[in-house]
């Protein structure tokens, strides 16, 4: 039996298993290191016939991950314009990420 847990993290919310890969919004560390998330909303059997769910959060419980990358995401263009009156503003953004793969739901 497999488990999801859904987790908080960065202002985001996440569902998450065993060996899952996917990037989030950067968390201090080096490529390789072990980190933990406590913040836990709900922790349940992917059939669905065993389910926890916190008020907010679930004590005592957490998600641990490995960090493998730390990147920049694409860039994403931020345009400005007034018709007519000669304003225009072009920036760019690069939101720095972290790729993570989840090892263990306890």
């Amino acid at each position: 039996m497999s488990r999801i847990a859904v987790i908080k993290t960065g202002g985001k919310q996440y569902k998450v298993k065993e060996g899952d890969k996917f990037d989030i919004e950067k968390l201090i560390g080096k490529e390789g290191d072990k980190v933990s998330f406590d913040q836990i909303l709900l922790i349940a059997d992917e059939d669905g016939k065993s389910v926890e769910l916190g008020k907010p959060f679930l004590s005592g419980k957490k998600v641990e991950a490995k960090i493998e990358k730390q990147f920049k995401d694409d860039k994403v263009m931020v345009i400005k314009f007034k018709n007519k009156t000669r304003y225009r503003r072009k920036k760019g953004h690069r939101q720095n990420k972290t790729l993570i793969t989840i090892s263990k739901i306890s």
